[in-house]
């Protein structure tokens, strides 16, 4: 079924749009994921079927995702890294082939000393130098990378709301 055709009844449904109940619901699960829908219902003033349903439509039309989030550390994943690319040429084609990388996890485009950031979570040292020397800097375009090892992680939160 497509973001705009409504299986159901044959017909195009309306695109989905993000209101502030909408909102009101992504901010209560960016606190906890796995709250009922009755909670987030009773705090947003709408039943919880209606509730269910938004987040749905909300899932499906890529407004967010609820996920399990890990400490990389305690699942076996020692070594975090952020690295800086400098690219010669286009850059959509090495942010496309970063980003199909299993280690790969954070793939932007940017403006300053470096073309693209990509932060990386490998098992041990052995696999990000592995990643670095076979599989980053053998890709076109490709013309310097710096490595910004994670020394410890002191924040990480996804509850910044929808402003």
């Amino acid at each position: 079924m497509s973001a705009d055709t409504d299986d159901r009844a044959g017909r195009h449904a309306e695109p989905f749009r993000l209101d502030e109940l909408s909102k009101k619901i992504i901010e209560h699960l960016q606190v906890d994921g796995r709250q009922p829908y009755a909670t987030i219902a009773r705090a947003v003033g709408l039943s919880e079927a209606a509730v269910r349903q938004r987040a749905q439509r909300m899932l499906e039309a890529g407004f967010m995702q609820i996920v399990a989030v890990t400490d990389p550390r305690q699942v076996g994943f020692t070594r975090q890294a952020m690295i800086g690319l400098t690219v010669e040429g286009a850059l959509s084609p090495v942010a496309d082939a970063l980003a199909e990388m299993p280690a790969v996890d954070y793939v932007v485009t940017t403006a300053g000393s470096f073309d693209i950031l990509a932060e990386v979570v490998c098992e041990d040292d052995e696999e990000l130098l592995a990643l670095l020397n076979e599989q980053i800097r053998v890709i076109p375009g490709v013309r310097t990378t710096e490595t910004f090892v994670y020394l410890r992680l002191d924040k990480q939160h996804y509850d910044w709301g929808t402003r």
